[in-house]
This record gives C-alpha cells, structure tokens and sequence, in this order.
C-alpha cells in the first residue's frame, strides 16, 4: 500500500515535512495555502483523508479549541496521527528541566494544552516543539532588518529546534508509539546569546542592551519573556532514535549562515531596533 499523509495546515514547518515525503515516494495532501485541499471544503478533504494512511497536523487553536479535531475528528480513526504541538504547553518553571511528565495547561497556552491533551487522547504522536529556526526564519534575519534585541534578562533562556530536527523527528516518529515527544536541541540559552552569535558570525555591530520597557515589544512578543523553562529531549532520543543534527543554536546558525548567508550581506550594520524579539 502506497504511504500517503494528509497533512492540515501547510505551512512553514508542515511544507518541508512535505517535501521530505515527497522525495522518498510518499504521496502528499494538505490543507492551507500552499497545499491542494480547501479545509472549508468537507467532502474534498474527507476524500483526501480516506486515500490517506497517515494524518499530520500543524493547525493551532482557533476560538479555544481545535479546528481540525472540531470539524474532521470522526474521519481520523484508523489512521497513524501527528500532531505539531508547542512546548508552551508547560507554562512556566522558573528555567528548570521539564519533559513529558511534567505538567500541562497552567501556562498561557492554555487552549494549545487542551488541544495536545487531545490529540493525545486520539492516540496521535504530539510533537511539542519550542522556539523553530532554519533558512529564512533565524536570528540572522532580525538581525540584518534591525529587528533583534538584547534584553536585560541574564536568568531568562529558552529551548530551540532546528526545522531539519523537526523534520527528522517526524519521520523517526512514523515508527514510534504514540505518545507525546520534546523535539528541542540540547542547549537551552537565552535570547541575548542567540542574537549575539549571529552578529558575530555577520561581522556586525551587536544591538545595545535595553530593558524589557525600553524594548517598546508589542504585548504578544512581551509575553514571550514571561516564561522561563529548558526542554529535555530525552524520550524522543530513547523511544525513537532521534538525535538533533544540530544539538545547539551555535551550530545551527553555522549551517545557515553556509547555506542561506550571501557574502555581501556579511558586513551590514544593525538598524534601529523592531517590535519583534
């Protein structure tokens, strides 16, 4: 029987899983702009979802609940489930360790917990992935459009994943049991020393260091500062074999600034800070 995803919600991270399963054969439908699907359009995605073997979603919340569980939950049985959940999930921990034993949906996501709670309950793999880096969607990006910023927040770090981690996660988890799973690097840093390595691998001037107030960072992007944990990763490595080509944010932004960093734009100098960490 030919491998066949449905996948809900194509979008930056869902699209290269896509284009992973396309060069190894699989045969490939999505719902969002850049797929082949209408969501709205029920009968073409219940056709979508009975040619499909396998069903992968990256659709957030929507109005407190899960727009694809909402709508398509009665076509989805029989059917190996992912899920791309976020590690938001945990809430805050004060920068301690959490993995998947820890506690969910006493943070700010709240609406993002109860979706993973259920999709864990439809026996899906639920992927809970922390901040997501890769070509054109880093820190040398921000960087180079004067949106980076240095905060004055030294206990403050955050987990990271690379999108070719993620992709490699999904795939090793296509063989795993169901179950949630952290896909995070094994460094946890803060955002200070992200920004920093990628002025220095740019050869530009580092953006100076402010206050959280001096930031003037949109009410969203404040609330991103108000949680503080380090993802461990553990179970994925012991259940599915996976290990992180790019195990910190340093060796990362090497492989990027290789892949995507064109020479002339190596020696452009930092603009006026933006509304974006």
């Amino acid at each position: 029987m030919m491998a066949h995803m449905f996948i809900f919600g194509l979008g930056y991270t869902a699209g290269r899983i896509a284009q992973t399963l396309n060069a190894r054969g699989w045969s490939v439908d999505a719902t969002g702009s850049a797929g082949n699907v209408d969501f709205a359009d029920e009968a073409a995605v219940r056709e979508g979802l009975g040619k499909a073997n396998h069903v992968l979603s990256s659709v957030p919340p929507s109005g407190g609940s899960d727009p694809v569980l909402d709508r398509y939950r009665a076509d989805l049985g029989g059917k190996w489930l992912g899920y791309l959940s976020s590690t938001g999930v945990y809430g805050d921990s004060g920068g301690a360790w959490v993995d998947e034993t820890s506690p969910t949906g006493t943070g700010r996501r709240t609406a993002r917990a109860d979706a993973d709670a259920q999709w864990l309950k439809q026996g899906a793999r639920v992927f809970r992935l922390p901040g997501i880096y890769g070509p054109g969607r880093s820190a040398f990006e921000r960087v180079q459009d004067g949106r980076a910023n240095r905060i004055n927040l030294p206990e403050q770090v955050f987990s990271r994943v690379h999108v070719d981690d993620i992709i490699s996660g999904v795939i090793a988890g296509l063989k795993a049991p169901a179950g949630a799973y952290n896909l995070s690097d094994d460094l946890p840093a803060s955002q200070n020393a992200v920004i920093e390595e990628a002025c220095r691998l740019l050869g530009v001037e580092m953006p100076p260091m402010l206050t959280l107030e001096e930031t003037n960072l949109s009410p969203m992007a404040r609330s991103f500062y108000a949680e503080n944990r380090r993802i461990a990763n553990g179970k994925a490595k012991r259940l599915m074999g996976w290990r992180p080509a790019y195990p910190d944010f340093a060796t990362g932004l090497r492989a990027l600034k290789a892949m995507t960093i064109p020479e002339s734009a190596r020696a452009e100098p930092n603009a006026a800070k933006g509304d974006q960490t």
